[in-house]
C-alpha cells in the first residue's frame, strides 16, 4: 500500500507525542499516518539505538515498536523503557501468529500487542485504551472494590493489581477459595483502562458443555433448533472491557482449543456464522486448583496455560492475614448491618481473639458467614466468642483429621454428639442443655436444625 499521495493531517502543537520503532518504512509511515488522523504526533526511529537517543531527549506517551530489529529486539526495548520509564506504555508488533513473542513480550512488561499484517481499527483501539491509562494516584474511583487490608502479604497484593492494571496481559489470579479472587479481577479492571467498559464475569464450572460454544460466542439465527433471534456471546458483551473466566480449569479440552484461538486472534465466530468477527477483550482467569498439574495430567492444555498464565496473581489466604481479621470484620458487620436495618454491634475482646485464632478453611467467604450468622443469633448487644459458633476442633493445637468422609461431615458429627450428650445430661432440657454448651437457646435451636435433628 503506498502512502505517498495520503495527505497527512495537521496535528496541535500540545497533542500527545507517540514514538514508533520499525525497521520498515512502509510501516512507519502507516502508523504516522494513522496517529495523524488521531490528533498524536509521531516520531519515528528505525533502530533500537535510535529509539534509546529519542526517549532520553524526549518525554512521550505511547510507543509502538516492531519485535525485530536490525540492532536488536522490540524485548530490549520494552525492559529498557521499563527501567528508565516505567510509566511509558509500550505496545509490541508482532509477526503474524507469533504467540511465543506476544506472550514474551507482556512478561517483559508491554501494555499489549498487535500482530502483522496490522489491522488498524485494532491498532486504534488499543492506542485509544494506552492513552487512556488512570494517573498517578490507583485508589481513585476504585470504592467498594478496595482490598482491604494493612499486612505484608495484601500490601504486596495491593502494589502488584496496581501494576497489572497498567498491562493488558492476561492475567491468571491464583488462591484458596474464597480468598477474593474475584475482586482482584474487579480491582485489575476498575485501575485500568477499561474501567468506563463492561466487566463479564463468567463461571466456568456452571455452564453445560453441549452449550460453552454458543454461550461464550454467540449464535446465528437459526443455527440450531431454539435458536430464533441472534444472540451475542460473552466475548462480544465484554468487548471493550475484562471477560473474568472463573474456575477456568472445569472447562474440557475442546471448549479449551477454542478459547485458545479466540484469545490468540482476538477474534470469534459464532455458531452458524460464516466469518469471523474481530473483539477486544482483557482475559482475567481464577481458579483453586492446581493448573500446572493439571497440564501434567492432560486435563488442561498446556498452550493455553501459557497464554492464559502470562501474569500470575496469588491470593493469600485469611490465615495468611491475621492482622487484618478485626478490619475486615468491623468492615463486614457494618455492611450486613446496613442491609438489615439494625445497629452495627461492636465484637468482645474473646470473640476478636477466637476469630483471629480460627484458620478460616474458607477464608474471607467464611468469615463473612461466620458474622451473618452471629448478628441474626446473637443475645446480647455485642457479639461474643459463642455467638460466632466457631468449631472447636479446628482451634489451634486441636487436630481435625478423619480418616473417611468430608472434613464437613466430621465437624458435623462431632457437633451433633456433643449437643446429644448435653441433652442427655440435662434430660432433654434445652434451656439447660445450651447452658452446659455454653451458647444462648436460640443458637443451639439453629444448630440443631442445621444438623437435621428432630424436634
Amino acid at each position: 500500500m503506498s502512502l505517498k499521495n495520503e495527505r497527512r493531517p495537521r496535528c496541535r502543537s500540545d497533542a500527545k507525542r507517540v514514538l514508533v520503532v520499525d525497521d520498515e518504512a512502509d510501516i512507519r509511515e502507516l502508523l504516522d499516518l494513522t496517529l495523524a488522523r488521531m490528533g498524536l504526533l509521531a516520531d519515528c526511529a528505525g533502530s533500537l539505538a535510535e529509539a534509546r537517543r529519542m526517549l532520553a531527549s524526549q518525554r512521550y506517551q505511547l510507543c509502538l515498536t516492531d519485535m525485530r530489529l536490525p540492532d536488536g529486539d522490540g524485548l530490549e526495548l520494552v525492559r529498557h523503557i521499563a527501567d528508565t520509564v516505567a510509566d511509558l506504555p509500550v505496545a509490541v508488533i508482532t509477526a503474524h501468529g507469533s504467540a511465543e513473542n506476544a506472550v514474551s513480550a507482556l512478561k517483559a512488561g508491554a501494555f499489549d500487542y498487535i500482530a502483522k499484517p496490522v489491522s488498524l481499527d485494532q491498532l486504534r483501539g488499543m492506542v485509544k485504551s494506552a492513552l487512556e491509562l488512570p494517573g498517578s494516584d490507583p485508589a481513585d474511583g476504585v470504592g467498594e472494590c478496595a482490598l482491604l487490608g494493612e499486612s505484608p502479604a495484601i500490601e504486596q497484593v495491593r502494589k502488584l493489581i496496581e501494576r497489572v492494571a497498567r498491562s493488558q496481559a492476561p492475567v491468571h489470579i491464583t488462591g484458596e477459595s474464597g480468598s477474593g479472587k474475584e475482586l482482584a479481577a474487579r480491582l485489575i479492571h476498575t485501575l485500568g483502562a477499561r474501567r468506563d467498559r463492561a466487566f463479564v464475569p463468567v463461571n466456568c464450572g456452571a455452564i453445560p458443555e453441549n452449550l460453552m460454544e454458543s454461550e461464550f460466542f454467540g449464535y446465528r439465527k437459526g443455527a440450531f433448533t431454539g435458536a430464533s433471534d441472534d444472540r451475542e456471546g460473552f466475548f462480544h458483551v465484554a468487548d471493550g472491557g475484562t471477560l473474568f473466566l472463573d474456575e477456568v480449569a472445569e472447562l474440557p479440552l475442546t471448549m479449551q482449543v477454542k478459547l485458545l484461538r479466540a484469545i490468540q486472534e482476538k477474534r470469534v465466530r459464532k455458531v452458524g456464522a460464516t466469518s469471523e468477527e474481530g473483539v477486544d477483550v482483557r482475559v482475567i482467569c481464577a481458579t483453586h486448583q492446581d493448573l500446572k498439574l493439571l497440564v501434567e495430567q492432560g486435563r488442561f492444555r498446556q498452550d493455553l496455560f501459557y497464554r492464559l498464565n502470562v501474569i500470575e496473581l496469588r491470593m493469600p489466604a485469611l490465615r495468611e492475614c491475621r492482622e487484618d481479621i478485626p478490619m475486615l470484620a468491623r468492615h463486614i458487620l457494618d455492611r450486613l448491618a446496613r442491609v438489615a436495618e439494625v445497629k452495627s454491634p461492636p465484637l468482645s475482646p474473646l470473640a476478636l481473639e477466637a476469630l483471629q485464632s480460627y484458620p478460616f478453611p474458607g477464608n474471607v467467604r467464611e468469615l463473612e458467614n461466620v458474622l451473618e450468622r452471629a448478628l441474626a443469633l446473637m443475645g446480647g448487644d455485642r457479639i461474643d466468642a459463642v455467638d460466632l459458633n466457631l468449631a472447636p476442633c479446628l482451634l489451634p493445637g486441636i487436630a481435625a483429621t478423619t480418616a473417611s468422609g468430608s472434613l464437613q461431615d466430621h465437624l458435623d458429627q462431632v457437633e451433633r454428639q456433643a449437643i446429644l450428650d448435653a441433652l442427655r445430661q440435662s434430660n432433654n432440657n434445652r434451656t439447660a442443655a445450651a447452658r452446659l454448651l455454653g451458647v444462648t437457646f436460640r443458637s443451639l435451636r439453629y444448630r440443631m436444625a442445621r444438623l437435621g435433628m428432630n424436634e
